[in-house]
């Protein structure tokens, strides 16, 4: 029997896997958000991240990936700035990918939170980081910007190299050659703005000539005043690399210290969780991208979470003074939160050893605002850490977190280096498509009706069975057996 089995030239895998496993309550239940769809249960069911590496058609790679938050108080970028972004990203140690996201890039006034968008000061951030990240490395940008970057829905279609250009939907392509001088080191992949709340994403060159970069998409949910205007909320980028799905939300959270405010950064957290959605397109193919944001395999959240200190305003300036980073952590709101399971449960943050961000007196300041005794006009706040980087999934690692000491604004920039693991497919061919290994185990239960998918699947199977590829059995027991 056996051998007959084998001796046939295919089989069809989704009844091979329909017979081999049978049902199960997935023990991965989540009850926040996923990419269900039409499913009554929500999952986020995952291939361990070890099993690539004993796969004999994956392969791992390491990316360092620098996550940054800056609230620049309302402030447009000059020139002189350049020396502190420098500082702020750490050039010294070069990242391959860097996420950089702003609040309050305008003055949170009626005007700005009300009218129109203005892609203006968008624009000039731009300029600025592009020019740093590239004149760093001996390739100043010689060209500007003809056109602004656009902060409507911005896409790359397939592999990206310095021939292809990115597309924006539903607005004419911006040439490369005119946005960047073809010598960069740095290409700018996402950008978008949402009133005061910008993400910008660069990804290094050689990235985009080695890898399948695909579903660069954009999302902004406004939860600001009566829950919907846009001067408190996020702006998230989406993309994939090969067979790795990331997520990078830049939030601004509602303020205040007084008892209570919490609740309310809190239920936008969730709304955010909620309401942040990237859509099926056409330029997707048959790729099975996420929709939500706990549907990616890295996920990093970072901005002025506005998350305060539980202690009076005389004993928290004291600690600071004492540089007891450690006792002032224990009354922070952001780690109670972490710790007792709050609205990010499951989430992480690297140790703190660095002096509150917010708030300074004025620019040019190395003084918190407020204390005793208080200067006439000044607000009296608690100092705080406002300014935070959190991250989920596995093959997430933090080389560093720390912040900066410009003194542009009343906060002060904060910085995470990471290194991140993806999986690559080793075969070049296009049946083997890298899928993001956080999709596999729904989309088969979706389209063959298997309510558990186990450990003992290896992901390229898993791919194939979601693709619905005949396989030889050869290959399916060695793709088995190597687990």
């Amino acid at each position: 029997m056996d051998n007959k089995y084998l001796g046939s030239r295919t089989i069809r895998l989704p009844r091979w896997f329909s017979r081999k496993h049978k049902g199960g309550a997935d023990p991965f239940q989540l009850s926040v958000i996923s990419d269900g769809g039409e499913e009554k249960d929500d999952y986020m069911d995952d291939v361990p991240d070890g099993s690539s590496e004993m796969d004999p058609c994956f392969s791992t790679n390491d990316l360092r990936v620098f996550v940054g938050t800056w609230n620049v108080a309302g402030r447009s970028p000059v020139g002189s700035l350049a020396v502190d972004l420098d500082e702020w990203l750490n050039l010294k140690d070069a990242a391959d990918i860097y996420v950089l996201g702003f609040q309050e890039i305008v003055p949170l006034k009626a005007k700005t939170v009300i009218g129109a968008e203005d892609s203006t000061e968008a624009t000039n951030w731009n300029l600025l980081i592009g020019k740093t990240l590239n004149d760093k490395y001996g390739c100043p940008w010689l060209t500007p910007l003809v056109n602004p970057i656009a902060t409507e829905n911005y896409h790359k279609e397939g592999i990206f190299d310095s021939e292809r250009q990115p597309s924006i939907s539903g607005q004419t392509t911006i040439p490369m050659r005119e946005q960047q001088n073809q010598c960069s080191k740095y290409k700018l992949m996402a950008s978008k703005k949402m009133v005061g709340v910008f993400i910008s994403v660069w990804m290094r060159k050689g990235l985009l000539e080695k890898y399948n970069i695909a579903g660069v998409k954009v999302c902004s949910v406004a939860c600001g005043i009566m829950g919907y205007l846009g001067n408190k909320g996020s702006v998230s980028v989406s993309l994939s690399i090969d067979g790795t799905s990331f997520c990078f939300i830049a939030a601004h959270l509602a303020s205040g210290e007084k008892k209570g405010d919490e609740g309310r950064r809190n239920h936008q957290v969730s709304e955010i969780f909620r309401r942040t959605y990237f859509p099926r397109l056409p330029e997707d193919g048959d790729s099975l991208l996420p929709l939500t944001i706990l549907g990616h395999d890295r996920i990093f959240w970072f901005g002025d979470l506005n998350y305060r200190l539980y202690l009076e305003d005389n004993l928290a300036r004291h600690l600071i003074r004492q540089q007891d980073w450690t006792a002032l952590q224990k009354f922070d709101q952001l780690r109670e939160e972490l710790d007792d399971g709050g609205v990010f449960q499951g989430w992480k943050e690297g140790n703190i050893e660095f002096a509150p961000t917010y708030k300074y007196s004025s620019s040019n300041c190395n003084r918190y605002s407020g204390g005793i005794p208080s200067r006439a006009g000044e607000k009296q706040r608690t100092p705080a850490w406002c300014d935070r980087i959190l991250w989920y999934g596995k093959g997430v690692r933090q080389l560093s977190y720390f912040r900066s000491e410009s003194k542009f604004s009343d906060h002060r920039p904060v910085s995470a280096l990471f290194c991140t693991r993806i999986e690559v497919m080793k075969s070049s061919n296009p049946r083997f498509a890298a899928i993001p290994t956080t999709f596999l185990s729904r989309t088969l239960r979706k389209t063959h009706g298997q309510e558990k998918a186990t450990e003992e699947v290896p992901s390229t199977l898993l791919s194939l069975i979601v693709r619905d590829v005949e396989v030889s059995p050869t290959y399916m027991k060695a793709c088995i057996s190597s687990r």
